[in-house]
């Protein structure tokens, strides 16, 4: 059953594209893709279900499927629904209408690589999907062809390209580590190198493992490696900067968590915890600046994505159960929240036409619904009660006060306080300030624009008011098969 799944999976978007292709027609590609969405959702949905203690591994062993897995491709799943029913309505409004074949097509094959890449066994295997997500985005971030796109897809290759080549480089020393173990041919899977690990040289794994740290670190936009994601999210369309955002940074993340358990298996010291710690303060830091600075509307929704990438790496580098629990269910609510945040900024920036947050005033009074909708989102996106995010953050608070890191605790703390007031007072100008020049709006946002923003901040509140049992249950699953690893023991959920 769980092969089936995966095969569903992956065929859903594959088939999408071929028959976009064939089609060749705007409005039968975005159902087309719509429904590919929904099939992948439904399918990953039953994953987490299915998939506990028991890792299946299928294909000769290129392919595996296990908790941690499955939930990393049930968060990619959701982005892809919630994006492309946002699509319909969104991607019309670009006068692109020739070209929305090529959109849609691109935009499957960037969903299934951000789906595939959590099932890859392989470490090099890995390195090729995270590759591939780069490849195919690309001509995503520049679809409008715009100068400031052209600029971001080229910054997005060029940062991207350099951080993964320090990656393959951390690989390689891996695989090399192993293969003094080993011997000098052998299948580099995640097991074989967590059982090799404890007679491998330490040094040797430390370094492979800071070369990845900062090569996955760059795609999942940990700062000082996020350069090229303001300029990627801003300037991609909206449904793209969700799947940027919402599901492609988790997909890298995933990455750092295996590796991080290889050498948690090797008790090669704090260090490389340590260090991911660090890198998340860091990326907390630089999003306390730039957002309570900020002028543009999706670069805020951008720079809040390194915010909680780096509030996941804190959740990570503290481990322990309460650490990882806080990490994985800051995932979900992450890619329920932003993109909500970025369907809303999107329909503001089409109505307003502008995409300065000076140039969007009085939006609640315009836009009711979408308004009221948007705001929720922003009070949940800054880790306000009760949504989601809440919960995630006060756990991996939890967490970091029980390990010898505590400092990395209070100083998240004190930047989340900064991040709320930053982020909100952005939105105090755009609900509440009366312009001095009042250009007006254009049109109305389309149900197919409101309706998946619905369908995200909903589960948020869900997730904020009740944190499920069987959740608590899967994600100390989870924790346990990652080897239980911590700066210090903390206590279980």
């Amino acid at each position: 059953m769980v092969g089936v799944l995966l095969l569903v999976i992956a065929l859903a978007p594959a088939l999408a594209i071929l028959l976009i292709i064939l089609a060749g027609r705007p409005s039968l590609s975005a159902w087309l893709n719509l429904i590919a969405s929904i099939i992948a959702f439904v399918a990953a949905a039953v994953l987490p279900l299915l998939v506990q203690s028991q890792a299946h591994v299928y294909w000769a062993g290129y392919i595996i499927i296990d908790a941690l897995g499955a939930w990393v491709v049930l968060c990619a799943a959701i982005v892809y629904l919630l994006a492309s029913i946002y699509a319909v309505g969104y991607m019309p409004l670009l006068d692109e209408e020739e070209r929305l074949p090529v959109f849609y097509a691109l935009f499957a094959g960037f969903a299934l690589t951000t789906l595939l890449g959590p099932m890859m066994n392989n470490a090099g295997l890995y390195w090729i999907a995270i590759e591939l997500t780069t490849l195919v985005s690309t001509f995503l971030v520049a679809f409008e062809r715009a100068a400031e796109s052209i600029e971001a897809a080229w910054k997005y290759i060029i940062v991207v390209s350099g951080g993964i080549s320090l990656a393959l480089l951390g690989t390689v020393l891996f695989y090399w580590g192993g293969s003094l173990v080993i011997g000098p041919s052998y299948d580099m899977t995640w097991a074989a190198l967590r059982d090799a690990a404890p007679h491998m040289n330490p040094t040797l794994l430390i370094l492979g493992f800071l070369l990845v740290l900062i090569g996955y670190g760059t795609k999942a936009g940990l700062a000082p490696m996020h350069t090229w994601l303001p300029d990627a999210h801003s300037e991609g369309p909206t449904p793209v900067s969700a799947l940027l955002s919402g599901a492609l940074l988790n997909t890298a993340m995933i990455g750092i968590i295996r590796y991080l358990s290889v050498v948690d298996a090797a008790g090669a010291g704090p260090l490389p915890r340590i260090t991911l710690v660090a890198l998340g303060i860091v990326s907390l830091i630089v999003a306390a600046l730039f957002i309570v600075r900020q002028e543009g509307i999706k670069r805020l929704m951008a720079y809040s994505s390194v915010e909680h990438m780096g509030v996941i790496a804190l959740g990570v580098g503290f481990g322990g159960a309460l650490g990882i629990a806080g990490a994985l269910y800051h995932m979900i609510n992450h890619s329920l929240n932003k993109s909500l945040m970025f369907f809303g900024a999107g329909s503001m920036m089409r109505s307003y036409q502008t995409k300065e947050i000076g140039g969007i005033h009085l939006v609640s009074r315009r836009f009711p619904v979408v308004g009221a909708l948007w705001l929720a989102g922003a009070v949940a996106i800054t880790g306000a009660p009760p949504f989601g995010l809440f919960a995630s953050e006060l756990t991996i608070l939890r967490a970091g006060l029980e390990t010898k890191a505590a400092w990395a605790a209070f100083v998240m703390a004190g930047l989340l306080i900064i991040i709320f007031i930053g982020f909100l007072n952005h939105f105090r100008i755009m609900y509440y300030e009366t312009p001095e020049h009042d250009n007006g709006v254009e049109g109305s946002v389309s149900a197919w624009c409101t309706l998946p923003m619905w369908l995200a901040l909903l589960p948020l509140l869900g997730l904020g008011l009740w944190w499920p049992e069987a959740v608590w249950g899967y994600f100390g699953t989870i924790a346990h098969a990652l080897g239980d690893g911590a700066l210090v023991a903390g206590s279980t959920p």
